[in-house]
């Protein structure tokens, strides 16, 4: 006897299956990027360090300018300017 559904009230259970296994696959893919980015994992590649979500803004802010003056990101000119606003406190 047929309910409508095609193959005994089974035809629509892949679409249950296919819907979990990509669901648990975007868990997977969700956490270990939460669990890398946490762990010292690989920073955004826009040039633009993550804000800082330990309150110490200032002084990541100079931890930030120093790194990118050390790897040569930015100019002597540059880095002078943003000492130079950090020391007045204008974030």
């Amino acid at each position: 006897m047929m309910n409508g559904l095609g193959m005994g009230g089974m035809g629509l259970a892949w679409i249950f299956w296919l819907l979990l296994i990509v669901g648990v696959v975007v868990l997977v893919v969700v956490l270990v990027t939460a669990f890398t980015r946490g762990a010292g994992g690989t920073a955004p590649t826009n040039g633009q360090a993550p804000p800082s979500s330990t309150g110490a803004g200032p002084r990541r802010a100079w931890e930030i300018l120093e790194d990118r003056y050390a790897r040569g990101e930015i100019s002597t000119e540059e880095y002078q300017e943003r000492r130079r606003i950090l020391d007045e406190g204008d974030l």
